[in-house]
């Protein structure tokens, strides 16, 4: 009867050496690839945030310039400012989309 008791430890031991080695197999990792702090999250959105002011602002120049060289009934000024911010939301949307899909690719190698 003694040996169902020892199976059961057995068992328990291999069980609870798993999961040690499973902890410690993250801390390593974790002390090899620190999370990113505050100062990165600040930087990545002054990055989005440039990614979609200077496409806005070069469509307002440009459509400043035209408007003084080109007038007309229509102001270039407004057109190209509109077409700027959507060329810097696009710009700013793909730039996350990415960064998002190459996090996603890190956890899933993680995970496996």
């Amino acid at each position: 009867m003694s040996e169902p008791s020892e199976n059961k430890s057995t068992e328990d031991r291999t069980a609870f050496s798993r999961e040690v080695g499973a902890k410690a197999a993250r801390k390593l990792k974790a002390r090899r690839n620190p999370t990113p702090g505050v100062w990165f999250g600040l930087g990545m959105m002054g990055l989005i945030g440039w990614s979609v002011v200077v496409p806005t602002l070069l469509g307002a120049a440009l459509g400043i310039w035209l408007d003084h060289r080109h007038p007309g009934g229509h102001s270039w000024t407004l057109a190209l400012l509109v077409a700027g911010l959507a060329i810097g939301c696009f710009n700013a949307w793909h730039w996350v989309a990415k960064e998002d899909k190459a996090m996603r690719d890190e956890q899933e190698d993680n995970d496996e």
